[in-house]
């Protein structure tokens, strides 16, 4: 490392307002809080990791691709913004067909984590800097909501969002060691706690939640 920030030019910039045009009319999902908050704030890890300014702006457009827009929006990101960035994004999407994918939540994150191990440094940076603020949003959402937090996130229940950031962590344990990733540990820890907390106060689960294990697709 050289000690010196990465430049921040127009290329940044125009990713930045793609971010809003896409983005500025969500919220995240069940809250008020804008969407875009959520792609700054993953760009702002990325960029405290060490990342470029591609890796930046792939930051900012990591879920263009799979929130919909799908290979189209992929070739659009490529032209204005390069190779680099279009796979990052890329790789960063655990789908890239047009559309909402009727595709089961669980098979669509068992594909994401198979590909991973091939997955280069800049896929890595972004995937846990997205992973740590989901995380991160999660765990603070159940400490002030309980679990009517999973009334509104109604594809996927406590557990195996716990079973999948499970698996998120020992592969970046093991791939890519760092604050980044302490950082995903505690948040991780965290809703392991808060998950096992609920379960035993409503008497809900009868095994180790860490040896929950989900069907086969």
């Amino acid at each position: 490392m050289t000690g010196q920030p990465p430049v921040l030019g127009i290329r940044f910039l125009d990713a930045l307002e793609l971010a809003n045009e896409l983005h500025g009319d969500q919220c995240r999902r069940g809250t008020e809080t804008p969407f875009v908050a959520h792609l700054l704030v993953v760009c702002g890890l990325v960029l405290e990791d060490g990342g470029d300014e591609a890796e930046a702006i792939a930051a900012l457009l990591h879920d263009a691709v799979e929130d919909g827009a799908g290979r189209p929006m992929l070739g659009l990101i490529e032209e204005r913004f390069g190779e680099r960035v279009a796979a990052i994004v890329e790789g960063c999407s655990d789908t890239v067909e047009c559309g909402k994918s009727e595709e089961p939540w669980l098979s669509r994150k068992r594909r994401y984590l198979a590909h991973l191990p091939l997955a280069d440094e800049g896929i890595l940076r972004v995937s846990l800097a997205d992973k740590v603020h989901n995380a991160r949003s999660l765990a603070r959402d159940y400490r002030r909501e309980g679990h009517a937090l999973w009334e509104r996130i109604s594809e996927k229940t406590a557990v195996e969002q716990l079973w999948y950031y499970r698996r998120l962590l020992a592969f970046f344990e093991e791939r890519r060691p760092g604050p980044l990733t302490d950082d995903l540990r505690q948040a991780v820890e965290e809703l392991g706690a808060l998950v096992t907390l609920d379960d035993a106060v409503r008497g809900l689960f009868d095994r180790p939640i860490q040896d929950f294990e989900p069907p086969p697709d």
